[in-house]
């Protein structure tokens, strides 16, 4: 049976539950962007099968912030995932932070350890910065999902340098998430 994993294309187009701005570019497009890439890989993939949240680029989620989130939530619950994949462009007032994260619910766990590969996986193809992964059990996402989840930060959109890899690699982001996966459920070698 295929696993099912539920992508999370972070924020809304605009208004409510917009996400964050740097350089020319929007958290939101590159989210919708990487989730649609990402899909795409794994649905050539018949070891999985694939859900996006949002569908089209200027699809909204919600009529707040919260709604927004709990919308998310509620459509890889009520599928249900296997696994719940958020994906988003980090942010910071300092123009030098850079680098690529992931949060999760709590250490020691099936997120834990897919965080850690996913994160491995992006690192190696795009050289971003290890920031490792980190616990933040208060993430919307995270605490209510019914499934292991993973918050992705990718790079920081504020950073001169992660954010032109935001902008032009796009595709090689996805297929560290993908290469991360697939390294989780030992399927490299196959």
């Amino acid at each position: 049976m295929a696993i099912k994993i539920f992508i999370d294309q972070g924020h809304n187009p605009r208004n409510i539950n917009a996400g964050a701005e740097g350089f020319g570019l929007r958290e939101q497009d590159i989210t919708y962007n990487v989730g649609m890439f990402l899909a795409e890989l794994l649905n050539q993939d018949p070891r999985f099968e694939v859900r996006t949240s949002r569908n089209s680029p200027d699809e909204i989620l919600g009529t707040s912030n919260s709604s927004s989130l709990a919308e998310r939530v509620k459509m890889a619950n009520n599928w249900p995932a296997d696994y719940f994949l958020s994906i988003h462009a980090n942010a910071n007032t300092n123009p030098d932070i850079n680098g690529t994260e992931m949060y999760v619910y709590k250490e020691n766990s099936q997120s834990y350890f897919l965080a850690e590969h996913i994160l491995e996986n992006i690192v190696n193809i795009l050289k971003t910065k290890d920031n490792g992964v980190r616990v933040r059990p208060s993430l919307y996402v995270l605490k209510n999902t019914n499934m292991p989840a993973v918050l992705i930060e990718l790079a920081y959109i504020t950073n001169q340098k992660d954010s032109e890899k935001l902008r032009n690699n796009q595709k090689e982001f996805a297929r560290g998430i993908y290469d991360g996966l697939l390294s989780y459920f030992g399927f490299l070698n196959d």
